[in-house]
């Protein structure tokens, strides 16, 4: 019987032993997984940051490119206005060539 407990005892000496070692472990386990954590926290701030300043830079980008954009039309359509105005000068120049020759010419045939 006494054999029965000693070995009772040494059992429940090594399974307190196994379990204080699990719960190191597990404590260790804790901390690393804590850590873990952490880093991937630090690492999902670090990029959503980062993928801001993108977004940022992008926004900014466009709106230069659309700003060029309109600069660009606005000098077109000056151009074109500009363009216009030259050819109307020169049609009513033409209209007067035309009025004024036919009106030389009304007054050579009413004199012959």
């Amino acid at each position: 019987m006494n054999a029965k407990l000693i070995a009772i005892a040494a059992a429940s000496v090594l399974a307190l032993a196994a379990c204080e070692n699990t719960a190191d472990g597990a404590r260790q386990d804790a901390a690393a997984a804590a850590d873990a954590a952490e880093r991937a926290a630090a690492e999902a701030a670090a990029e959503t940051e980062r993928a801001a300043a993108e977004l940022e830079a992008a926004a900014e980008e466009a709106a230069a490119e659309a700003d060029a954009a309109m600069d660009q039309a606005a000098a077109e359509a000056e151009q074109a206005a500009d363009q216009a105005a030259d050819a109307t000068r020169e049609a009513a120049a033409d209209a007067a060539g035309a009025v004024k020759d036919a009106a030389a010419e009304a007054e050579e045939a009413a004199r012959d």
